[in-house]
C-alpha cells in the first residue's frame, strides 16, 4: 500500500510536521510512504486550471493519484485549517466529484499548542473532504494538545502512551484503507 503524507504547516520546526514524521515512522514497513510539500503549490486560480496545470499542481495531482491513501496532519489557524492546506485541496478537488481525491481513504491528525489539539480544524477538514467524496477514517480524533510540551528537542513525541496510540491509530487506518481497496 502507498500512502501520501501531507503536513498542513509550512513552518520550520512545525509540531504538525513533527507529528507527520512520527506517523510516518509508525507506519514502518506496513506501507510505503511519500511526503509532499504543499508550500510550492500556487494559489488556486481557475484561469490556470485547464489542460495544462502549473508544474507543482500537476505533481500534487500525480502524487495523490499514485497513492492508495492519504495522511493529512493539520494545524489549527483561527479555528480552521490553514489556507495552504485548503488551497492544495481546492486544486486537487477538480473536476468536481471526479477528482483524484474521490474515494481516497484519508487519515487526519493534528497538533496544536492549545488544549484542544486542533479539534476544530479536524472538523472543518472532515466537512471539506466529505463534500468532495473523500472518505475519512472515523476513529476518535487523534489530537496532540499542548504540542509545545509534547515533543522533545529532536522532534520526538515524549509520551510513550501517545506514541503507542499513534501506532495503533495508524495500523487501524491502514487496515481500513486496505479494506476499501478490496
Amino acid at each position: 500500500m502507498k500512502v501520501l503524507a501531507i503536513s498542513g504547516s509550512l513552518r520550520q520546526g512545525s509540531y504538525n510536521t513533527r507529528l507527520l514524521e512520527a506517523a510516518c515512522a509508525a507506519i514502518g514497513d506496513q506501507a510505503s510512504v511519500t511526503t509532499f510539500d504543499i508550500g510550492k503549490v500556487p494559489h488556486y486560480n481557475g484561469d490556470l486550471d485547464g489542460e495544462t496545470k502549473p508544474t507543482a499542481v500537476q505533481e500534487l495531482l500525480d502524487a495523490i493519484a499514485g497513492a492508495d491513501g492519504l495522511m493529512i496532519v493539520t494545524p489549527e489557524y483561527n479555528y480552521s485549517v490553514p489556507g495552504v492546506l485548503k488551497n492544495a485541496i481546492d486544486w486537487a478537488s477538480r473536476p468536481a466529484f471526479k477528482s483524484v481525491l474521490k474515494g481516497k481513504p484519508t487519515l487526519i491528525l493534528s497538533a496544536s499548542m492549545s488544549a484542544t489539539g486542533g479539534a476544530r480544524s479536524q472538523v472543518h477538514l472532515r466537512d471539506t473532504l466529505a463534500g468532495i467524496l473523500t472518505p475519512v477514517f472515523q476513529a476518535p480524533d487523534f489530537l496532540v494538545p499542548t504540542a509545545h510540551k509534547a515533543f522533545d528537542e529532536t522532534g520526538t513525541l515524549k509520551d510513550e502512551a501517545t506514541q503507542d496510540l499513534l501506532k495503533q491509530r495508524v495500523a487501524a487506518y491502514l487496515d481500513w484503507a486496505r479494506s476499501l481497496h478490496g
